[in-house]
């Protein structure tokens, strides 16, 4: 069984989507029955702007704030497999910009964090279509148009 933590840190989150907590879980649960049998726990922290930018200089050495920052734990014999941070105010200006919901854009967002943790990149071209076929796969079985359309 898959534990899903999550921390609603920026009261805009729930201001924006009350739901915000059952959405980010349900994303969460949809990308690891895509990818079963892996099983472990996840902590997923809705968060604001300042707070992903710090944790993108610190981490990525990059400035300003990105959407959302996957961090995979180390191997080892707990089975947590690690921690996502999604920043409101990119998520909710994308989410515009794209003409998306912005609970799709959130569980867009947590599954594809989801995949990183496990192990999925987008660095070359053949991982991206693999990962983003997934991901369109994932967002469908949460009633949400391809993200990437």
């Amino acid at each position: 069984m898959n534990t899903i933590d999550i921390e609603v840190e920026d009261a805009a989150w729930s201001a924006a989507l009350p739901d915000a907590e059952a959405l980010t879980r349900a994303a969460a649960e949809a990308a690891f029955a895509a990818i079963e049998p892996i099983v472990g726990s996840v902590a997923v922290l809705l968060t604001g702007d300042d707070e992903v930018a710090e944790l993108n200089q610190q981490f990525r050495d990059k400035p300003g704030p990105t959407n959302v920052l996957s961090f995979p734990a180390p191997v080892g014999p707990e089975d947590h497999l690690g921690d996502i941070a999604l920043a409101y105010g990119v998520c909710a200006r994308e989410a515009v910009d794209q003409g998306k919901t912005l609970a799709a854009h959130l569980q867009h967002l947590v599954a594809h964090g989801v995949l990183h943790l496990v192990g999925y990149d987008h660095q070359t071209e053949a991982e991206a279509e693999d990962m983003e076929a997934l991901e369109r796969d994932i967002v469908a079985s949460l009633g949400h148009p391809d993200p990437y359309a």
